[in-house]
């Protein structure tokens, strides 16, 4: 049995979305990207929300297997969240000229 068999014939719609989805994701991350560089913004703040985002993975396989103590997988993510407040509080308070 293929897997064009199983399949409903309108399955064809998720597909070319999940692909019009990586598009976007790719466009995004090239103008994230490009932004980052005019803006100068700091290696920090780019290593704290990869550890952010890493750790909804985690979090998501925890959550997925069943076993709720299994979600705690992706508490590192705090690292990342509170890193990312501290920072942007002492951006504004510089900003504010407080600092």
């Amino acid at each position: 049995m293929e897997i064009i068999d199983v399949l409903p014939p309108r399955f064809g719609f998720a597909i070319f979305t999940y692909l019009y989805s990586w598009i976007m994701l790719t466009y995004l991350g090239i103008k994230v990207g490009a932004a980052r560089k005019k803006y100068d913004v700091k290696t920090a703040a780019s290593v704290l929300g990869v550890i952010w985002v890493t750790s909804r993975f985690s979090y998501a396989w925890g959550y997925s297997t069943g076993d709720p103590a299994k979600r705690m997988q992706g508490v590192y993510g705090y690292i990342g969240l509170f890193g990312v407040i501290f920072l942007s509080i002492s951006v504004a308070l510089q900003l504010l000229g407080v600092i």
